[in-house]
């Protein structure tokens, strides 16, 4: 039996570009796009940010730290103005 390769550039996970929002506008974004995720049981999530002067990523960091359904989060290895989140999510 030959085994599955998993092509991580073909992994689609759901996402949310935040580019062009402020500050209060992320935040309320982000909070509305985990809540709709984890009513899907979407485990994970990918938040762009871009890298630009830094204010969203942080915005989104700092967000993302607050939330009790976030597992865990990190700045993504193939794009570093995205980070990917993994969800608690009840199965």
């Amino acid at each position: 039996m030959k085994s599955k390769v998993i092509n991580p550039f073909l992994y689609n996970v759901p996402s949310i570009d935040l580019h062009g929002d402020d500050s209060d506008t992320a935040r309320v974004r982000i909070q509305d796009f985990i809540k709709d995720n984890i009513i899907m049981k979407n485990e994970k999530i990918e938040i762009i940010h871009g890298m630009g002067t830094g204010i969203l990523r942080k915005v989104t960091h700092n967000t993302l730290q607050k939330h009790k359904h976030v597992l865990e989060y990190k700045t993504s290895y193939f794009n570093r103005g995205s980070t990917i989140v993994w969800l608690k999510v009840d199965k």
